[in-house]
């Protein structure tokens, strides 16, 4: 793979990292099929009880890849995996086609891979990485971490796999997202959002150590226990609210389209949005 390492650890646990660190980690198609790909490995390897996600270098992820051209669907046509065809389509079909496959089914599946899915954090997270967090079964954070969602600042009401409220709680959830503002590792830790949070130096060894706790009990007790906490969610209407909440978010990244990107200009300009994150030192 390109843009993912997939690296064997002892004691029925594996590594699935993002190697983009010169653009922070920001999640482009071809990153997106990969992690696909090795989490898809993982799956039917019965060895692997407990996955690792991390991502190389000083951050986690910056969220969507802001350099990749929305008009080239390559990478989705290539891989052929979903069902909502109809990515050259014009106006918002087109784009809620292509959202859907790229972002919001994939996420899904990820959040019921039926392994135990934890996650590394340093650095920032930003955007569309908050959605690989969503995924996650657990989270161990670096205390430096800092997280954020600036997707209102260009006018879209969140990214497409919008999880904060389920993730947080509803009235931080708003906060998260009408600020923009970066959230610290303690802050998400009293939400609910992150599980532990340990010294930057240690983050590696506590996480992997996490890992092998939980992947020395039986995979079958592993996996009914996390279906059985989804299945909570998915009753309490998670995946409803998920999809309308999608298709809110279509609404407002049309919006930005139609008026030929100049919000998310001026965002960047004005420091609101953060595509500068992705750009190489």
């Amino acid at each position: 793979m390109e843009l993912v390492t997939y690296t064997p650890v002892e004691d029925h646990v594996v590594r699935v990292e993002m190697n983009r660190p010169d653009k922070r980690n920001a999640q482009n198609a071809v990153m997106t099929y990969e992690i696909d790909a090795a989490l898809r490995r993982a799956a039917a390897d019965d060895d692997v009880k407990v996955v690792l996600l991390s991502g190389a270098g000083d951050h986690f992820n910056a969220g969507h890849d802001q350099k990749q051209d929305p008009t080239d669907h390559s990478e989705l046509y290539a891989h052929n995996v979903g069902m909502w065809f109809g990515y050259d389509a014009e106006g918002v079909e087109g784009q809620m086609a292509r959202n859907r496959e790229l972002y919001f089914d994939t996420t899904w599946r990820w959040r019921n891979f039926p392994k135990i899915l934890v996650a590394q954090v340093q650095g920032k997270t930003i955007g569309g990485g908050m959605m690989l967090l969503s995924a996650c079964d657990l989270i161990v954070a670096a205390e430096s971490a800092l997280f954020a969602d600036p997707t209102v600042n260009i006018g879209i009401p969140g990214v497409e796999y919008v999880g904060h409220p389920w993730d947080m709680g509803a009235r931080r959830a708003k906060e998260f997202l009408l600020t923009g503002d970066f959230f610290t590792a303690r802050d998400l830790h009293i939400a609910g959002f992150v599980n532990r949070v340990v010294p930057d130096a240690e983050l590696a060894g506590a996480t992997l150590a996490l890992a092998r706790r939980i992947a020395a009990k039986p995979a079958l007790g592993l996996k009914l226990a996390k279906d059985s906490i989804n299945r909570m969610q998915e009753t309490q209407g998670l995946h409803a609210h998920l999809s309308a909440a999608f298709a809110l978010t279509t609404i407002g990244q049309y919006d930005l389209v139609a008026r030929g990107g100049l919000a998310r200009k001026q965002a960047t300009d004005g420091g609101l949005f953060t595509a500068s994150m992705q750009e190489p030192t």
